[in-house]
């Protein structure tokens, strides 16, 4: 089972990378535009917000490596950061978009149950 609850938190920590991707680096081209669904001129005009959003997923991100580097003695450290990104799903699922409670809050659900059970 904890094999299993570090591959999730792997994939939710890869997730978050590939956001701070998209929202610091691609969030006015083509494809970062497509995933978020924006006209270019917003885009243009949320580039500096979108970057700096995407530096806190960065950090959720690290968080969550650091705390499977830290092995057994990490579980705590695990459990804080994917409170952290459930939090942050819950909120973007109310505020901004449904999706977001799918593809955030769900899987750091997922992981806290399997991490809080292993």
């Amino acid at each position: 089972m904890l094999l299993v609850a570090h591959a999730v938190v792997l994939l939710i920590a890869l997730l978050h990378v590939w956001f701070l991707v998209l929202e610091m680096f691609l969030w006015t081209r083509p494809s970062g535009r497509r995933a978020f669904g924006l006209s270019e001129e917003f885009a243009q005009q949320s580039k500096v917000l979108a970057a700096n959003q995407g530096l806190y997923n960065g950090f959720l991100a690290a968080g969550l490596l650091w705390s499977l580097w830290l092995g057994a003695s990490g579980t705590h450290v695990t459990l804080f950061f994917l409170g952290c990104v459930l939090v942050a799903g819950l909120y973007g699922g109310l505020t901004a978009s449904r999706k977001v409670l799918w593809i955030q809050g769900l899987p750091a659900l997922v992981g806290l149950v399997l991490v809080a059970l292993s």
